[in-house]
């Protein structure tokens, strides 16, 4: 299940998030391989939370999760 591999994915990055005193929740998978997720503590308020996103979390979940397109911020 896409949703299933997404979720192991993002397991892998949450502890390096959290290390910077922030977390990720996973709000949805679409079956278009959009995934929307929440940044929340420190990441949600971060100036560089956008660049978080796209450089980090959605970088490695492409590499992943093939079937992974975008990840946006929900």
């Amino acid at each position: 299940m896409l949703n299933e591999r997404v979720k192991a994915a993002i397991q892998d990055v949450r502890p390096s998030l959290q290390a910077d005193g922030g977390d990720i929740e996973l709000v949805s998978v679409s079956d278009d391989g959009i995934v929307k997720v929440r940044l929340t503590g420190a990441c949600g308020s971060c100036p560089y939370s956008l660049m978080t996103l796209k450089q980090g979390v959605e970088a490695y979940l492409k590499k992943i999760v093939p079937e992974v397109k975008e990840v946006q911020q929900a």
